[in-house]
Formats: C-alpha cells, sequence, structure tokens
C-alpha cells in the first residue's frame, strides 16, 4: 500500500518576515531621515561640543584644554551682556509675536470678505528671506534716509531725525519690531489652522448657556487651542533665541555690543575672529536655554493631555 506524501511547508525566511512586519517597515522608512540627522545635526553638535574644550583656532586644530573656554566666558562681560541682549530679545518679541498673531489669526477666522487673500497677504512677511527684509528694515531705520522718521516728522510728531541704530536702546526696540514683523505670519497661521478644528457646537452650545465673547474665548477658545500654542512658541521662541540674519545685517552687534546675541556672539568670536574654541563654547552654552524651551512645550502638552483625561 502507498505512502501518501505529506507537503513540506517550508518556513518563511527572514527577509519575507521582515517584510511583513509594520515595525521592520517604519523602521526601514525612518532610516533616511535618521541618516540626514546623523550626518547634519548630530556630527555638527558633537564637533561643536568637542571644539568648546580645545583651543582651535581657524587653520590649527588646537589641543584639549577643559573648561578654560567656559571659565573665561564666566568672567567675560561682553558675554553676559549677550546673554541678557539674546533673552531680552526672545521673551520680548515672542510675547509680542504670541499677542499679534492670536489677535490676527482670531481676526481671520471670522467671516470676512475676501478671507482668502487676506490670508495669503499675510504670509508674506515670513516667506520673504530675512536677508532682504533685514536690508528693508535697514533702509527704515536709516539715520538720514529713514522713512519712519520723515513721515513722523510730516505728521509734526517728531521735530528732529530719530538714531534708531546708532542709540542702543533704540537698537534694540528696533531689532526686536523687526523680528516681530516677520514672525507674526508664523504665529498667526498656525494658531489660524488650530482654531478650524475646534467644533462650532461647543461655541453654540456656550452660547445658549449665555456665555459672552470673553467668555467663550477664555473657556472654550484658549483650552483647546494649548496644545497648539505650546508648540507654536516653543518654534517661535527656538527661531528668536537662535536668530542671526537679522541682527547680522541690521547691526552686527553693535552699537557698543548693545544687539549682540550669542549667535552674534559666537559668529563673531569664532569665525570673524579665528577662535573656534572660544565661539564654539559660545554656542554650546546656548543648549541649556534651547532644552529650556523645549520642555516647556513637553510639559504643557502632557498637562493638555491630564485635563483631556489621557494617559501617557
Amino acid at each position: 500500500m502507498a505512502v501518501p506524501s505529506v507537503a513540506v511547508q517550508s518556513r518563511p525566511s527572514i527577509l519575507s518576515r521582515l517584510a511583513e512586519s509594520r515595525n521592520a517597515l517604519g523602521f526601514g522608512f525612518m532610516l533616511p531621515a535618521a541618516a540626514l540627522l546623523l550626518v547634519f545635526l548630530t556630527y555638527p553638535l558633537g564637533l561643536g561640543v568637542w571644539l568648546g574644550f580645545t583651543d582651535a583656532r581657524i587653520g590649527r586644530p588646537g589641543i584639549f584644554i577643559g573648561v578654560e573656554n567656559y571659565e573665561y566666558l564666566w568672567s567675560d562681560s561682553v558675554f553676559w551682556l549677550s546673554v541678557f541682549n539674546t533673552l531680552l530679545y526672545t521673551v520680548s518679541a515672542s510675547i509680542l509675536k504670541f499677542v499679534l498673531g492670536l489677535w490676527l489669526a482670531l481676526i481671520l477666522n471670522e467671516k470676512l470678505p475676501f478671507k482668502s487673500f487676506f490670508r495669503a497677504v499675510v504670509l508674506l512677511p515670513w516667506v520673504v528671506p530675512t536677508v532682504l527684509s533685514a536690508i528693508a528694515f535697514w533702509w527704515i531705520y536709516d539715520s538720514q534716509f529713514s522713512i519712519l522718521s520723515w513721515a513722523l516728522q510730516q505728521m509734526g510728531l517728531i521735530d528732529h531725525r530719530i538714531n534708531f541704530l546708532g542709540d542702543p536702546t533704540n537698537a534694540r526696540a528696533s531689532v526686536i519690531a523687526a523680528n516681530v514683523w516677520r514672525g507674526i505670519p508664523f504665529v498667526a497661521i498656525t494658531l489660524l489652522a488650530g482654531l478650524q478644528t475646534i467644533p462650532q457646537s461647543l461655541y453654540e452650545a456656550a452660547t445658549l448657556d449665555g456665555a459672552s465673547r470673553w467668555q467663550l474665548f477664555r473657556y472654550v477658545t484658549l483650552p483647546l487651542l494649548t496644545p497648539i500654542i505650546a508648540i507654536t512658541m516653543t518654534f517661535s521662541v527656538l527661531f528668536t533665541f537662535t536668530d542671526f540674519q537679522l541682527i547680522y545685517v541690521l547691526t552686527r552687534g553693535g552699537p557698543v555690543n548693545a544687539t549682540h546675541l550669542m549667535a552674534t556672539l559666537s559668529f563673531q568670536r569664532g569665525i570673524a575672529g579665528g577662535q573656534l574654541g572660544e565661539g564654539a563654547a559660545i554656542a554650546v552654552a546656548m543648549i541649556p536655554f534651547l532644552l529650556a524651551a523645549i520642555l516647556f512645550s513637553y510639559f504643557g502638552l502632557q498637562r493638555r493631555r491630564w485635563q483631556q483625561g489621557g494617559g501617557d
């Protein structure tokens, strides 16, 4: 009697199992992005941290000197002035951009004629290259040919031209105003996208309960917009804190270092001055402030998730 043959099923190969695994597929899609981050972010960051512990100069690799660069910066008055300028610049500009951007987003969220046109126009300051914006502001702030001073004189508000970029106080206010003008569109459009996701039924229910416009904003709009605000303001703070082009074109840190930010001082010491180690140390000193901004966003999102009854 013949014995029936039994079909032997071969086990799937490792490659076929990996191809069917969602985790492996996701990891494969992330590999190109991870490689780009490794080459263009991790390596420069690691090199900058290393240079901060050396006495490297342009054209000379330098040797390891420990924390001497940081000890020098600790007693450097110009460095601490740049820290003060950076914090003042970042806090002032970020608050103004948030307030004006939220106000503009609320207006653009209303039923307005030509609403799409106005939304496109609002983006113009953001899409224009930073250098071109800085050159335009340099002309507006020019000590002799300032269109702003001319307009104020014609209206009889001032009797002499304002030295916008030559006076330390005026220079600080001028660069903050320029940064606010550039940053408002990003905040406004991002918050407007968040406003579009809030269900209208919540506003209708609150209105039926007798809520005023302020109460609608305070108890409906603002709580539901918190995650978007946290992310938007984190990016806004990061962009503002690391701003370089606007300051470099307008003032190059002057007058008398009144507008020097940590980024511009790092460039001046490291590239223009040739002290790569010292410039890298200033750049590394920016990292704790940037981490603080990221943690602010993280805990803001965690707080919102807890309010919504989320878990992890």
